[in-house]
């Protein structure tokens, strides 16, 4: 099973971007998809994520101008800032492994 991330790149601040995440190979009983980044000196953290159970969650950075789309796990990124500059990774979870692409970079300045 591999993850590819993609859509990442330079954008000027309040620019857009969205980021895809492709699996190949098969996963088994998927519970969750989604998102984190992890910004040079910093710890990875959680951009977006969405359950099986319905449930949908953002890092408080990012609530109201990220949304991720249920189904393809896309992350559509609004209003970009430059703190948004991070390496984005895609993750796919299931109840005995989780998965992570290779990352993608975004970096947003002027």
């Amino acid at each position: 099973v591999q993850l590819q991330a993609s859509g990442g790149g330079s954008v000027q601040p309040g620019g857009s971007l969205t980021l895809s995440c492709a699996v190949s190979g098969r996963i088994l009983s998927i519970n969750s998809r989604g998102w984190y980044r992890q910004a040079s000196g910093r710890e990875r953290e959680l951009v977006a994520i969405y359950t099986n159970s319905g449930a949908t969650d953002y890092g408080d950075s990012v609530k109201g101008r990220f949304t991720i789309f249920r189904g393809n796990a896309d992350l559509q990124m609004n209003n970009l800032k430059p703190e948004d500059t991070a390496v984005y990774y895609c993750t796919v979870r299931n109840g005995w492994n989780s998965y992570w692409g290779q990352g993608t970079q975004v970096t947003v300045s002027s």
